[in-house]
């Protein structure tokens, strides 16, 4: 292993964002940058929980106010345990890299001058029975 290995399930990020959370710096725009750091690092964990069907932010306060660096939420039994005994870690590079392009893409964000993108594409409502073709059976 290059880097190593770290809590999986967004448990690393989620205890990593500890280190920001009260930053402060007279440069308003590193500040801001900062905070979106500190947020997005959370949010792994809450979303993790949320598509295992548990309310995200209270996940997120229970493995937050623990201090054990590996004490996460096991989404697949709904558990919070010691991650990296229970085997769910993620590579330390592929978390540091990941973490890296996204601060980078903000930085880049914050300074530019105008962004352009795409509007997401409106989605129309699943078919119900009655729209179905009258050949489906």
């Amino acid at each position: 292993a290059e880097e190593g290995i770290v809590a999986g399930g967004g448990t690393a990020l989620a205890k990593a964002s500890k280190a920001i959370e009260n930053f402060s710096s007279s440069n308003k725009d590193k500040e801001l940058g900062a905070k979106i750091v500190y947020n997005a690092c959370k949010y792994p964990l809450k979303q993790i929980a949320y598509n295992a069907g548990y309310e995200g932010t209270l996940v997120l306060e229970k493995v937050y106010e623990n201090q054990d660096k590996n004490y996460g939420f096991d989404a697949g039994a709904g558990e919070y345990k010691e991650m990296v005994k229970a085997g769910i870690i993620d590579p330390t590079k592929v978390v540091r890299t990941a973490l890296q392009n996204a601060a980078s893409a903000a930085g880049t964000m914050l300074t530019a001058e105008a962004l352009i993108a795409e509007l997401p594409e409106k989605k129309d409502k699943a078919p119900t029975p009655t729209d179905m073709p009258p050949d489906f059976d």
